[in-house]
């Protein structure tokens, strides 16, 4: 039987049929695409007023964080987990404040994990949900050397393997080192495979991560990278292709293009997502894990390890096409540990509730969909003690039993001290504080336990976790 269909009609099936179709083809990219790529960059000692666009007359070149800023949001009230790197790196992946097991110092060569095996992480979190995992850079958690300490403080022998490192938290691939001091001991995934300058080992990492990136582009399976990187820490190594490019003089020029040689390397990152054709569907994240060491910069008290806020107050900024809008700004107070919460609510898929306890999503400041505080408060830490920050207050816990409050709107210098005659501001903000380790946890849920006595009564030496004789 022959259908008689006239032209007019032709047309109008021929254009249902291509729009179903159309519409069916996008609903398939979209599927494939609800799963974005997500690439967390995380400098070493990165000041809050170091990159350009955070300090307009920095004497420092950041092109491509400024880049990125231009390009995404631009947080600034951020926090890292704590003042100093250990801590701060658990807090990342854990989604949970480091004080609750006690650590306030970083670890060496030899220290054990600090994130027992079976904790989810972040990484293990989009691991479970379909991601491949990758971490290539500076660990400093902790590893279980097989053989004790096979070697020094500063190198470990080639071939020494460990376990319970970034492969059991997550990791489908880890390519990296110990901590800055052991920089030149490089491990893949759980063995010792080099021993090289530290000059050396920044290329070698930015090599490895650019790899990862491309092999990636060949699946369609979303990708989760991590890479914790050396500058601006110590050793202070500018490979010789970047000597004299920050245009820093005098004695801090070496420093200045080991700055530029990191700011680099987060731009051969996004340089490799464009060319890849993987820039659109991956969200990019760029700050630092503590303030940077022995520089003040104003309008910020003090530096890296200080309870102020120059110790932990982070440059951050994070881009997403069709979803973060291109040089917007937010003023809400966040952390490092948020990147939890954030991916499952990405993912639209619950947190368990015995984990990332101290994590709540940005998802909203990302996609311009609030204005409002996400968290409550949050915890600030140093070795010298503890802060809470809720809006505009900031109550600090010495460890000598000091208490300081000050209006960080009026006052982010940190410079008055207005804890007489705002008693009730103190007692609310410090019953907070209580409730946070009576709970162990600020984001809602089930009451969890702190592996540690966690305390306010600093006088004593309160909340420091005791440190083995192999730790010191």
């Amino acid at each position: 039987m022959r259908l008689n269909i006239r032209p007019s009609n032709a047309a109008l099936l021929v254009g249902i049929i291509f729009s179903v179709i159309s519409n069916y083809g996008v609903a398939i990219l979209a599927n494939q695409q609800i799963q974005p790529n997500i690439v967390f960059v995380l400098f070493d000692d990165f000041g809050y007023c170091q990159p350009a666009s955070y300090r307009a007359n920095s004497e420092f070149k950041t092109p491509n964080f400024d880049r990125l800023t231009r390009d995404g949001m631009r947080f600034m009230d951020a926090h890292s987990a704590a003042a100093n790197c250990t801590p701060t790196r658990y807090g990342l992946l854990t989604g949970r404040y480091p004080c609750r097991i006690g650590q306030f110092g970083v670890l060496k060569t030899y220290s054990p994990p600090i994130i027992p095996v079976g904790r989810p992480t972040v990484a293990s979190f989009l691991r479970s949900n379909g991601y491949h995992t990758a971490c290539i850079g500076k660990w400093h958690l902790g590893l279980n050397w097989v053989d004790g300490q096979p070697g020094t403080e500063n190198e470990v022998p080639v071939g020494s393997r460990h376990t319970d490192g970034p492969n059991a938290l997550g990791f489908d691939y880890f390519f990296g080192y110990t901590h800055a001091r052991n920089i030149g001991s490089i491990i893949e995934q759980d063995r010792v495979v080099a021993n090289v300058k530290a000059i050396e080992n920044q290329p070698l990492m930015i090599g490895h991560a650019i790899s990862y990136i491309e092999q990636r582009a060949a699946t369609k399976q979303p990708f989760f990278l991590y890479f914790p990187m050396c500058p601006p820490h110590t050793p202070v190594a500018p490979a010789e292709e970047y000597l004299g490019k920050s245009e820093v003089v005098g004695k801090e020029s070496e420093y200045g293009d080991w700055v530029y040689q990191g700011d680099d390397m987060l731009g051969q990152i996004l340089n490799a997502l464009e060319r890849t054709g993987q820039a659109s569907n991956t969200l990019v994240i760029a700050t630092g894990d503590n303030g940077a060491a022995g520089r003040p910069y104003a309008p910020l008290r003090e530096s890296k390890s200080s309870i102020y806020e120059g110790g932990h107050r982070e440059p951050f900024v994070a881009r997403w096409p069709g979803h973060v809008t291109p040089n917007s700004v937010c003023h809400q107070t966040i952390c490092l540990n948020d990147l939890f919460a954030t991916c499952a609510d990405i993912l639209a898929k619950p947190m368990p509730d015995n984990c990332a306890e101290d994590s709540f999503s940005i998802l909203p400041y990302l996609e311009g969909k609030t204005s409002s505080p996400v968290r409550e408060a949050t915890v600030h830490q140093a070795p010298g003690g503890l802060a809470i920050q809720k809006a505009d207050w900031k109550l600090v816990f010495h460890r000598n039993g000091e208490r300081e409050l000050f209006n960080l709107k009026d006052d982010l210098g940190e410079t008055s001290n207005v804890a007489a005659g705002h008693d009730e501001i103190i007692s609310e903000m410090t019953n907070l504080m209580q409730s946070y380790i009576d709970q162990g946890r600020s984001r809602p849920g089930t009451v969890q336990k702190n592996e540690f006595n966690l305390t306010l009564s600093f006088g004593n030496g309160g909340a420091r976790r005791r440190q083995s004789k192999k730790e010191q």
